[in-house]
């Protein structure tokens, strides 16, 4: 069994960037835990009163459940600003579930997205899942997030990937996860609709022979 943390800036970027990948994992027999690293009304209460925020993450609970997600932990640190806050102060929490949990996968966002919640998020998590002594997480992916990810400014790494997951057998339960996400899921063509999510599943999976998939940049892999 492995244990596996994926770690979303904000509730649904896990489902996003790797919501199909999660539910291959649960299918397998493998624990899977899900950090939400930000509550966005610590940040900018005028763009996100506290009532939004507690609707967002009863859908995202309302998702993992139903993907078989065995813990949610939402943390709080300040969206979106954190540009300017202590990155050393989210390595230190995320460490702690690290340490407790042991992941044998770990899930980043690109650190290449447009979102700086998303670069910072990644920057910390990388701090927290260094190598030292005992503790060792050998897989590490960074996801791409539609609406997010194909934004990466001209001057930053683009996201390309070399890692990818057949989800065929599994992506209907990603499609029917984000439609519990009804305050975030748009109207085609916008990159957060259900169309578009399946598009680009089709088309990850038409570059390496498969029906639909996932696709990962690696940023570590350990053959033990």
């Amino acid at each position: 069994m492995n244990r596996v943390v994926v770690v979303a800036p904000h509730p649904d970027d896990e489902i996003i960037g790797c919501g199909a990948t999660i539910a291959k994992h649960i299918k397998s027999g493998d624990e899977v835990t899900v950090i939400v690293a930000t509550n966005a009304s610590e940040g900018a209460p005028e763009l996100f009163p506290m009532s939004q925020v507690e609707s967002v993450r009863a859908e995202a609970l309302a998702a993992h459940q139903f993907l078989g997600v065995k813990e949610t932990v939402f943390l709080d640190f300040p969206a979106p600003a954190l540009n300017a806050f202590p990155e050393f102060r989210i390595s230190l929490e995320v460490a702690k579930i690290f340490q407790r949990i042991k992941p044998t996968h770990l899930y980043l966002p690109h650190p290449g997205d447009i979102h700086q919640d998303h670069k910072a998020i990644y920057r910390a998590s990388l701090v927290a899942a260094r190598p030292q002594g005992s503790d060792k997480i050998p897989n590490i992916y960074c996801y791409e997030t539609l609406s997010e990810t194909e934004w990466t400014p001209m001057q930053e790494k683009p996201f390309v990937p070399n890692h990818f997951v057949d989800v065929t057998d599994v992506f209907s339960k990603k499609a029917e996860a984000m439609k519990f996400f009804t305050s975030q899921i748009k109207q085609f063509p916008h990159s957060r609709s259900v169309e578009t999510f399946e598009a680009l599943a089709m088309y990850r999976g038409s570059t390496v022979g498969v029906e639909r998939a996932e696709a990962f940049s690696v940023e570590r892999q350990l053959v033990l």
